[in-house]
């Protein structure tokens, strides 16, 4: 073992941690290595300023708890979770490749072909957690991850709850949601169900398809007052190239009642696989807009309201947001139809009636409603392409695995696969098949200055199995391709590994002086050197006014990750100390105590009678004993002084006594 392994932390005697692949507002996020099973993990290791706050180490264990309970494929697995070093940490699956929002960053609007499959994977994956009474309630771009191969993760159930429970952690100043994916119950802290998490899902798809989410503000309270209010805009009106059929989608899930979007997770992956087909989606009761109206709907003005944040997408506290939308008025539901529609829909409903009836009569033994489960056909010791078709064809998906391929197996065949052949899996579940790589040479070509997506798609095409490591840089973009390894222009085996070296951007900044700025100009002043928004942390202070900003952690000018989460201390005025009783105790008693509690004393003397016992004794103080009072500040005591005896009798001289 060398010395650098050596100096490894190693949680629990099991998880070798090996570096940090992510920062966030609670916790750092570490690629691991499982000592016991051999594998690498990811491990999220709790801030230990917030190991000591109830709240956060609650959701931090409900967040191990809600993933630990969901075993999926298109949810990350979380392993374990204990205590180490006085803080907290989980250990889950590690997935390579990048978060949803790091892809739209990077390629902008999604082809609308590959927006339905991550919609789909992504609605699987929700459809999974309500069956099993879990809601996810922050669905964003953040917390969907996707592999290189195309498989979609969903991660982050920090904040989920199970429906229908008492358990939820809505108090003030918790952290509930992201103002830009809110549904409207959400926005407003009422209670969500499952159709809370299309409602995000809905945002999530409109911005993959348009390049943008449907409503935008300057603070999370003004995105989530038009998230209650507004009517958003259509796709098509924002992007014309949206087809109708999944524009249509999109304007049922994002419609404001719970009721009138889909009922659940599997209606919606069902609609969306039909979405290139001719059927027809009901869309939400409302005047869809044209894109010369839409830029002409009027607004609701929206009242002002102080916020911190200085990032749309940061999270809110529904409590907070709640009270924030308590003057909003409830959205209007759109006119009633006429009685010609009504009677119309009544037709329909007759109909579908007797279809249901049909169904019934002659299906009655069967589980209609369940899931659709298909047996995983045998694909082993055919050609690749044969095998994807034969999966894609019967409503499986696909992973494909270059293994070395056994002696006399062609190159191009399925040499394994998982599941097996012959169990019964839901449809739409992903497939592992296994391919003998190939044994023949091809060149390695330059796909340095080319995006990590689109490297990645042509060294696939060649043949080559594809790793990226990132780097920082003041001169390449972040997530364009510096260099490869090992160099272009060579020939190498199919099959072979490729890393791709790409940018992370600029490394670091300083952080800014914010000394004696309030809260909100330090914010701001931190997002403006695009760091996150900080913590903030309390102290009292002599020197600085309340509720403004003493110093940072890290100090100001001190070079930082730009995703380092900055601690602000924030002043709440001078200390303050209980003043101790001393009515009774004798002056210098009295005065001790006082000045050991950071008080000055100030004595006044009062007469009393010669030999009285109030003689040197405090008989009163101001302010009273056991008084809150800023430190340093005058205490008066009020001393008992006996008065001075009167003069002998003295005779003149020569006078006899």
């Amino acid at each position: 073992m060398t010395d650098s392994t050596a100096q490894r932390p190693v949680l629990n005697g099991r998880y070798e941690l090996h570096r940090r692949l992510a920062r966030g507002g609670m916790a750092d996020v570490f690629l691991a290595h499982d000592q016991l099973l051999d594998r690498p993990v990811a491990v999220k290791v709790l801030f230990p300023q917030f190991a000591s706050e109830p709240l956060f180490v609650e959701r931090f264990r409900r967040e191990a708890q809600a993933a630990a309970n969901l075993n999926h494929h298109s949810i990350v697995a979380v392993y374990d979770w204990g205590e180490y070093d006085r803080t907290y940490f989980i250990v889950m699956e590690y997935v390579e490749g990048r978060s949803l929002a790091e892809v739209l960053r990077s390629e902008g609007v999604l082809h609308p072909d590959r927006a339905i499959e991550i919609a789909i994977d992504t609605a699987a994956a929700l459809g999974f957690a309500h069956r099993n009474g879990t809601i996810h309630r922050d669905v964003k771009p953040g917390n969907i991850l996707i592999t290189p191969g195309g498989q979609v993760k969903v991660t982050d159930f920090g904040i989920a709850r199970a429906f229908g429970g008492g358990d939820d952690l809505t108090q003030t100043g918790s952290v509930m949601g992201t103002a830009t994916y809110f549904s409207p119950e959400q926005a407003q802290g009422k209670q969500v169900d499952p159709r809370s998490d299309l409602y995000s899902l809905g945002v999530v798809l409109f911005e993959m398809i348009t390049g943008q989410p449907p409503f935008n503000g300057d603070t999370p309270v003004a995105i989530a007052y038009k998230h209650v209010q507004d009517e958003a805009p259509t796709p098509a009106a924002v992007n014309p190239k949206v087809p109708t059929q999944l524009g249509s989608i999109v304007d049922k899930l994002l419609a404001k009642q719970p009721h009138e979007r889909f009922a659940s997770a599997e209606d919606l992956r069902a609609e969306l696989r039909r979405a290139g087909d001719d059927a027809v989606v009901n869309p939400r009761p409302s005047v869809l807009q044209t894109p010369a109206e839409a830029g002409s709907v009027a607004t609701t003005s929206v009242p002002s309201v102080t916020s911190l944040a200085v990032d749309q997408s940061a999270p809110v506290a529904p409590a907070v947001m709640a009270h924030a939308m308590s003057g909003a008025p409830e959205y209007v539901e759109p006119p009633r139809r006429n009685g010609l529609f009504l009677l119309a829909l009544l037709i329909m409903i007759l109909g579908v009636a007797g279809i249901a009836g049909y169904i019934y009569v002659n299906f009655g033994d069967q589980d209609v409603a369940g899931p659709n489960l298909v047996e995983v056909p045998s694909v082993t010791n055919r050609s690749q392409g044969e095998a994807e078709k034969t999966l894609t064809d019967l409503g499986f998906e696909f992973e494909a695995r270059a293994v070395d391929a056994p002696e006399g197996v062609p190159p191009g065949s399925v040499v394994d696969q998982s599941p097996a052949s012959g169990e019964l899996l839901e449809e739409g579940s992903v497939v592992v098949i296994q391919v003998a790589r190939s044994t023949l040479k091809v060149p390695l070509d330059d796909v340095s200055g080319f995006n990590l997506d689109e490297a990645t798609r042509r060294l696939e095409e060649d043949g080559f199995v594809v790793d990226f490591s990132v780097e920082p840089s003041l001169d390449i973009p972040e997530n364009i391709v510096i260099r490869l390894e090992p160099e272009p222009g060579q020939e190498l085996e199919r099959g072979s590994r490729v890393n791709l070296i790409v940018s992370s951007g600029p490394d670091q900044v300083d952080v800014p002086d914010v000394k004696n700025m309030s809260v909100l100009e330090a914010s701001n002043e931190l997002g403006r050197a695009g760091l996150p928004n900080p913590t903030l942390v309390y102290e009292a202070s002599e020197d600085v006014e309340e509720g403004m900003v003493i110093r940072t952690d890290p100090d100001a000018g001190v070079p930082v990750s730009i995703d380092r989460v900055i601690l602000l201390v924030v002043s709440t005025g001078p200390p303050e100390a209980i003043v101790p009783p001393v009515v009774g105790l004798d002056q210098g008693s009295a005065q001790s105590a006082l000045e050991q509690a950071g008080f000055a004393p100030f004595v006044e003397f009062v007469d009393v009678p010669n030999g009285s016992p109030d003689a040197g004794v405090v008989l009163s103080q101001d302010p009273a004993g056991n008084t809150a009072l800023v430190t340093g500040s005058t205490v008066r005591i009020r001393v008992g002084l006996e008065l001075a005896p009167p003069p002998p009798d003295t005779q003149p001289p020569g006078e006899d006594g």
